[in-house]
């Protein structure tokens, strides 16, 4: 298999037909392009839930490692337009990691829990002999709302208006920076160095899905959303087309970009377009409403544009480029992931 996430098409032909025993108050299941599970509880209630890997990254740091296993499943919940309530978390740790630094990278998880209302009910917690990857086990969030209420990104329309918070690649530009900040300051100065750096505590896209949506007062504005993970802001908008059905037709000129992400992105050999963008946030909104999602954004400080638009199926998955419309492409293989280990492999520091 490949790095990063299983394609589409190893995810349809390996684990959809493997679901488990199916029961009929599961009203969305595994989906490629959905973040959530959705499960009718009774009582108009919905159950949302989801699953991530928890980070653990040496050379970014404990405390920033612990924001990222926070925050990254965090963002999947918002894309409900609710606020998670509830986590299970699993740590599989290298036994290299002391209890000094297990100590403090779980006060860390506590605390970034504990800011966002969130209680964790329980999980596992050990050591694996060989655990030396980025990664340190999974988690799983959940919370529960009025079932009718909780967006989904397969409820994106034709004809909605697609909107992105921030700009493109800032998880994957921050990151590489500050795991390689030598040589980012050596070949790029250090004012985009400490751009980067900055734009690592935006990679929360909780506010943004609440704001927007208008959380426990739904305005039903916005229809559906996407977190922008890996393939990034383009790959994000393919996969809420393929889930809700629709084609799309999206602006390149539009893409909202930053000069630090651009100038990293650039030195590591990758497209900021397409490398995880954790931060960002794919939103449908009705035509006629966009005015005042746009609005809510701006009067919380947080950035939105408007790149595009859903279309009807039929009419495909297109990208405007020069004023020439083509075919939107899509990389089952985030190119962030080879960056970072050929970075690595390098002895970049």
């Amino acid at each position: 298999m490949s790095l990063g996430k299983i394609s589409n098409g190893g995810f349809e032909e390996i684990i959809l037909p493997r679901c488990g025993h199916p029961h009929s108050e599961v009203k969305s299941g595994p989906a490629f392009g959905v973040d959530v599970s959705l499960v009718d509880i009774g009582g108009g209630t919905g159950l949302a839930l989801t699953s991530d890997p928890l980070s653990l990254i040496t050379a970014l740091g404990l405390q920033e490692s612990a924001w990222l296993s926070v925050h990254l499943m965090a963002n999947d919940m918002g894309t409900t337009g609710f606020a998670p309530m509830y986590a299970q978390m699993v740590l599989n740790l290298p036994p290299t990691l002391t209890k000094a630094d297990f100590t403090t990278y779980w006060n860390y998880i506590h605390q970034y829990c504990n800011d966002i209302g969130v209680a964790i009910t329980g999980g596992h917690t050990g050591s694996i002999e060989g655990q030396n990857s980025t990664i340190a086990g999974g988690g799983t969030m959940l919370l529960t709302a009025p079932l009718n209420n909780i967006l989904l990104s397969h409820k994106a329309n034709a004809g909605d208006v697609i909107i992105i918070t921030k700009e493109c690649a800032l998880s994957s530009s921050a990151i590489l920076a500050m795991c390689f900040p030598e040589t980012v300051k050596n070949k790029l100065g250090k004012e985009v160095y400490n751009q980067a750096c900055a734009l690592f505590y935006q990679t929360s896209s909780l506010p943004d899905a609440l704001i927007a949506s208008g959380a426990h007062e739904p305005h039903h504005e916005v229809t559906g959303m996407h977190d922008v993970t890996e393939g990034g802001v383009l790959g994000a908008v393919y996969e809420m087309a393929i889930a809700s059905g629709n084609g799309v037709l999206v602006d390149n000129k539009l893409l909202p970009k930053g000069n630090a992400q651009e100038s990293i992105c650039k030195l590591f050999g990758i497209d900021s377009r397409f490398c995880v963008g954790a931060g960002s946030m794919v939103m449908a909104a009705k035509p006629e409403a966009a005015p005042n999602v746009l609005q809510r954004l701006q009067q919380n400080n947080i950035k939105g544009t408007v790149i595009g638009e859903f279309t009807s199926k039929e009419q495909g998955y297109k990208l405007i480029d020069e004023d020439v419309e083509v075919d939107l492409p899509y990389y089952s293989t985030d190119p962030y992931w080879a960056a970072f280990f050929n970075a690595y492999k390098e002895g970049w520091k």
